[in-house]
């Protein structure tokens, strides 16, 4: 939502609290866009020093609008400090201000998302997708373990290191994600249609909703399609609901233990 008429509301300084670097055309060149969200761009950067190759997201604050805006973008920042250094979560390798845009500045996955190898495969292997969900599963336990909720789990969010067997799975964008205490529960609407729990929707959920979206994206990999479907996004919402009303325990919670790795 917008801020009110006559409000001082500002973005600069975004990144007070956090480690920010130097300038980023100081430390990085920047080349071609390589993907697109809500408030900016992924693009293409070589590390001036190094000749790594890197990922450079650039939040433009133009698109910043209001004051929980900003606290998102603090957020993704502070969670992706705390979750990093495990080895299934995407590096963070410097922060960036200026008066137009944040950057983040993230390690390179050659390898493309896991969502088009699911689509050039068809589905996986019972024993390929064992192997990808085990290492889902830890990620997700590690960030839940230091009180982090990604909230928009799905195949296009994890990002493989390289093609073919040997691309290591890493876990990325966590523009939604929260910081949790136990017992919390939370009522904003987030996440993609085809990936969110029943109690989402419902806007009484905890960080157990992760773990419904994992098992959606286990269906997928088995089969190859999602096991919710529907024309409209209310459509989809709908299947959602009507199967969370029949587990009987409102979705994800009191069901984790029965994921078989």
């Amino acid at each position: 939502m917008p801020a009110p008429a006559g409000s001082t509301f500002s973005v600069t300084n975004i990144l007070g609290k956090h480690p920010v670097d130097a300038r980023l055309d100081d430390e990085y060149t920047v080349d071609k866009q390589i993907g697109k969200g809500a408030f900016g761009v992924v693009r293409l950067g070589r590390c001036r020093a190094t000749s790594e190759t890197v990922a450079v997201k650039s939040i433009s604050k133009a698109k910043l609008v209001c004051k929980e805006d900003v606290k998102d973008v603090q957020a993704e920042v502070a969670i992706m400090n705390l979750v990093g250094g495990h080895p299934h979560v995407v590096t963070l390798r410097s922060t960036h201000e200026d008066k137009d845009y944040v950057h983040i500045v993230m390690e390179l996955c050659e390898g493309g998302e896991l969502f088009d190898s699911i689509v050039e495969a068809g589905n996986f292997s019972e024993k390929k997708a064992a192997e990808v969900f085990r290492r889902m599963v830890e990620v997700v336990n590690h960030c839940h373990e230091l009180g982090v909720m990604h909230r928009d789990l799905k195949p296009e969010n994890f990002l493989l290191t390289a093609k073919g067997p040997d691309g290591e799975l890493k876990l990325t964008d966590f523009g939604l994600g929260v910081f949790f205490k136990p017992g919390e529960r939370f009522k904003d609407l987030v996440g993609s249609p085809y990936y969110v729990a029943p109690e989402v929707l419902r806007k009484n959920y905890s960080h157990q909703a992760d773990m419904w979206s994992l098992g959606v994206i286990l269906y997928i990999l088995l089969s190859g399609l999602p096991p919710f479907w529907g024309d409209t996004e209310d459509q989809i919402f709908k299947m959602v609901g009507a199967v969370g009303l029949g587990l009987g325990l409102g979705g994800a919670e009191g069901r984790v233990d029965r994921l078989n790795l």
